[in-house]
């Protein structure tokens, strides 16, 4: 089970956190959804359960809860900026079809 960051997120995660002036990482999850079933989702985190997994890419700690490794394992977290649109997207080798807004996506 793996989790990578691109450039691009790892320093966009960096200075995020060091903007915000607090934070252990980010943590990557899932929720319930949409027209295909389920969401990404992305946060700071604070803290690091004793449940959760943990992992390290170019200096960035991203935390995942077991519930969402099921979805998430070899996941790649890339940081885009498209014309006057930027946010993070998932590349997710599991996904198998999203729907059409692009909001969800079935695994």
């Amino acid at each position: 089970m793996s989790v990578s960051l691109t450039d691009s997120a790892a320093e966009r995660v960096k200075t995020f956190i060091e903007k915000r002036g607090k934070g252990v990482g980010v943590r990557l999850g899932v929720k319930t959804t949409g027209c295909s079933g389920m969401a990404y989702t992305i946060e700071f985190a604070d803290v690091i359960e004793d449940s959760d997994q943990v992992f390290e890419d170019q200096g960035v700690t991203v935390i995942i809860d077991p519930k969402s490794l099921l979805y998430l394992s070899g996941i790649e977290l890339d940081f885009t900026r498209e014309g006057l649109n930027e946010g993070f997207k998932f590349n997710n080798p599991n996904e198998k079809d999203r729907c059409g807004c692009g909001e969800s996506f079935t695994v």
